[in-house]
């Protein structure tokens, strides 16, 4: 596809699980019914289960604690099942750049914050680093024990930039740095 190239999309997830799941549970239901309906036109009785079902379906008003109860458990359903139709699913995975149209490259959250946590620990005077990435921001703390703080904060700026380049993500998130001192020992 020729305009494939330029797209940024997230990674879906397969969700085979909930997937599978409810494909169960409609292929038992079906087949219940159909083997019924089947049995109803070769001529015998309709199974009780079925006649139970529909004497109380039609017996049973609305505003039943049952009818209620059955219903918002359906409706609670088919909104779960909604919900995991429209998002997707794996959040963690940032997409890369792609050089080819092709290839399609993601990058784990875990894996970008330990290449940028590595990264810090590489400047003179960083102690101790913290680092969370999110899709549009990476919060870095740093612990700096015998440099200035300005120093180190600019050398970190200077690294980490290059780091969050280096990744290679299509949409790099923006660089948030925090630099202190090392708190009172007890504290």
């Amino acid at each position: 596809m020729p305009g494939e190239a330029g797209r940024r999309r997230r990674f879906w997830s397969a969700r085979r699980v909930p997937a599978g799941l409810v494909a169960l549970v409609i292929l038992v239901i079906a087949a219940a019914f159909l083997y019924d309906v089947v049995a109803v036109r070769a001529g015998r009785t309709a199974l009780s289960w079925r006649r139970d079902l529909a004497r109380q379906l039609a017996e049973r008003p609305l505003d039943d604690p049952w009818v209620l109860t059955g219903a918002g458990v359906a409706a609670a359903l088919g909104l779960w099942l909604l919900a995991l139709a429209l998002t997707p699913g794996l959040r963690s995975v940032f997409p890369m750049s792609r050089a080819d149209p092709d290839v399609r490259a993601g990058l784990h959250r875990d894996a970008a914050e330990s290449v940028l946590r590595d990264r810090a620990m590489e400047v003179a005077g960083v102690r101790a680093v913290r680092v969370r990435v999110k899709r549009a921001r990476a919060d870095v703390r740093a612990v700096s024990h015998f440099r200035e703080l300005d120093d180190v904060r600019a050398d970190l700026a200077a690294v980490l930039n290059e780091a969050v380049r280096g990744l290679g993500l299509a949409r790099p998130p923006e660089l948030s740095l925090r630099v202190r001192r090392p708190g009172r020992k007890g504290r």
